[in-house]
């Protein structure tokens, strides 16, 4: 009896109040489970929103297709995601969590790693190819198009011919990690701006900071 009284008091606390639409916006960290992908470069998704979990004290509840937690400002619902269908089936996370809570496409941001920008660049886009990223793929497939937001946080590419996923799969360096908190911090302050400011200001004023 007290586990069924504790699954239903847990699976009641997911539930987002907010019933404007408009004022919901989900945030899709892209990123693979497990602890032995926690500090690798692929995961930046997750490590940015954990920051962000940090910065604005909640915690994620583990539910259907991944972990979610939310948090208001001025507001705004943001409703941060960490799909647990490893980075390849990311879609399939972001279009239920999108089609439950009845987010506008244009009120979804996805993070993701970039081995085409160097390490800590910000790119924030509305559109563009997956370059080759299995969690952007899928991304596309689930949504049928490359019109959506995304912010591409750059993990650099200083890896030889051939070795592309030991990279992205490998932990960060030294001087990564000690430049790492700062890089987060901003990152909690796009994803308050894109809520509150909007894509378009959003993108003049991070891209290149």
């Amino acid at each position: 009896m007290l586990r069924l009284l504790k699954s239903f008091f847990t699976k009641q606390s997911i539930i987002i109040e907010e019933k404007d639409p408009m004022k919901k916006f989900l945030i899709v960290g892209l990123g693979n489970i497990g602890e032995e992908y926690t500090e690798t470069r692929h995961n930046i998704g997750f490590k940015i929103l954990d920051e962000v979990a940090t910065t604005n004290d909640f915690t994620f509840e583990t539910a259907k297709l991944g972990d979610i937690g939310s948090y208001k400002v001025k507001g705004r619902t943001i409703i941060c995601l960490k799909p647990s269908t490893y980075m390849n089936r990311s879609g399939k996370a972001l279009k239920y969590w999108m089609d439950k809570e009845n987010i506008p496409q244009s009120n979804v941001l996805v993070i993701t790693d970039d081995i085409n920008l160097p390490f800590g660049t910000i790119r924030i886009k509305t559109k563009g190819s997956n370059g080759g990223h299995n969690g952007l793929k899928d991304v596309e497939l689930f949504l049928q198009t490359i019109q959506y937001n995304r912010y591409r946080f750059g993990v650099g590419s200083d890896f030889g011919k051939g070795r592309q996923v030991e990279y992205v799969l490998g932990l960060w360096n030294s001087d990564e990690q000690a430049l790492l908190p700062e890089r987060l911090k901003k990152s909690t302050e796009i994803i308050n701006s894109f809520a509150l400011a909007g894509i378009a200001r959003t993108m003049n004023q991070f891209n290149n900071s």
